[in-house]
């Protein structure tokens, strides 16, 4: 048991032990990766081929409420297009889902798979992260879309389009610390899965997927410090507007991302010696 059994705080918060525990798992972590992915379209006609299907059928959906019927518009810059729009809302909405699928899969994840529990050799920081890893796939294949249609359709592709990959990197681990800390909390909250479903539509509407931050009005301004919404922002003026984003908002990024992937790897080992006894 000695594996499960708990250590200081300060001992958990460091980042080199953190990777270098994924690290020491990587086949196992890309074994579970894969097998989430092929779990996800078992039985399927058409298998992996949904993961670039179910993006553009999402987009599609979303594309004709916001660009045609409400014609949307970001208004960042006066030179904006309809192309512009779309892409951006493509772009939002790959972002968003990255973060939603970490929100609604992981409180489960622990509770789905008691067999492993009760396996005293067996990582169980590996089962989130193989989650996030699924639905990393699925953001990158989109992501891909997003970039070939802003080279095909759109502008064309600026130098600034080098920062998506490090946003992206910026989300994942911040997804990763949230991934932790949802896992280790659904053991025991078990209405905390229904509760993020309600926050994952709620954060759609919040985080500027359909529209610029900028355009908040001045009683819902604290919206605009929502995590999510700066990751979308500078990320579509990163790809759109050639913007790249300021030293604050990358330092304000990285230092909550880093700080709650820290946090959060540090909450799932200290209470994952309590989840054979729940489970």
């Amino acid at each position: 048991m000695l594996l499960y059994q708990r250590e200081p705080w300060f001992a958990l918060l460091n980042p080199v032990r953190i990777v270098g525990n994924l690290y020491s798992h990587r086949v196992l972590l890309w074994q579970f990766v894969w097998r989430n992915i092929e779990l996800q379209h078992k039985g399927s006609t058409l298998g992996v081929i949904w993961s670039i299907l179910s993006p553009l059928l999402l987009f599609g959906v979303y594309g004709f409420v916001f660009i045609v019927v409400f014609e949307g518009r970001f208004g960042v810059v006066s030179t904006e297009t309809r192309i512009d729009y779309a892409i951006g809302l493509f772009l939002g909405l790959t972002m968003l889902q990255l973060f939603q699928e970490t929100m609604t899969v992981t409180p489960t994840v622990i509770v789905q798979n008691p067999n492993f529990v009760k396996k005293v050799v067996f990582p169980l920081e590996v089962l989130p992260v193989a989650a996030l890893g699924a639905a990393l796939f699925r953001c990158l294949v989109a992501l891909v879309l997003v970039v070939l249609a802003t080279e095909i359709w759109g502008s064309g592709l600026s130098s600034t389009v080098w920062w998506l990959p490090v946003l992206v990197l910026l989300l994942g681990i911040f997804s990763m610390g949230l991934a932790w800390i949802l896992s280790a909390l659904g053991v025991f909250l078990r209405d905390l899965a229904p509760l993020m479903q309600f926050c994952s539509v709620l954060l759609m509407f919040i985080s500027g997927v359909f529209y610029s931050v900028s355009k908040i009005p001045e009683a819902f301004s604290f919206l605009r410090f929502n995590p999510l919404a700066v990751f979308l922002e500078t990320a579509r003026g990163a790809l759109l507007w050639n913007v790249s984003p300021t030293s604050a908002e990358l330092f304000c990024l990285g230092a909550i991302s880093m700080v709650t992937c820290l946090v959060g790897y540090a909450l799932f080992a200290n209470l994952k010696s309590a989840f054979a006894d729940v489970l």
